[in-house]
């Protein structure tokens, strides 16, 4: 969890589909957990940097899967905000409504991606 939170947003999704099945693991999981494990073992050099910039500007993106969520039919959302060429701020989730098509969910994506724009531009101005 502490590698997805504050240094590998690759692996986000990925924990967070894990996250739902800690209390009953099966053995897919178990094998999907060593598999993200063997992933940061390949890629233990890769990590967020930044370049020096005298402008901020944020850059955002946004996706969601249409009934991602195999055992519940719900969306994915999720969004990376860039600031000086890396991330400071991503999330995967699934969406709390169930969406009636794929331009509904990714319109529910794009809009949690903006109310999060909106706070990150007034937390980097202020």
């Amino acid at each position: 969890m502490y590698a997805q939170v504050c240094t590998r947003p690759d692996i986000v999704y990925i924990v967070g589909v894990l996250g739902r099945y800690l209390s009953n693991l099966g053995m897919d999981h178990w094998k999907a957990t060593k598999r993200v494990m063997r992933y940061l073992k390949r890629t233990k050099g890769y990590m967020l940097t930044y370049r020096r910039s005298d402008q901020l500007e944020i850059i955002g993106f946004s996706d969601s899967n249409f009934a991602g969520c195999q055992d519940s039919l719900k969306s994915i959302s999720g969004y990376i905000f860039m600031l000086a060429g890396g991330a400071v701020s991503w999330r995967s989730v699934k969406q709390t409504l169930t969406a009636s098509s794929t331009m509904a969910a990714k319109f529910v994506a794009c809009c949690e991606a903006s109310n999060h724009e909106i706070w990150l531009r007034n937390f980097v101005t202020s």
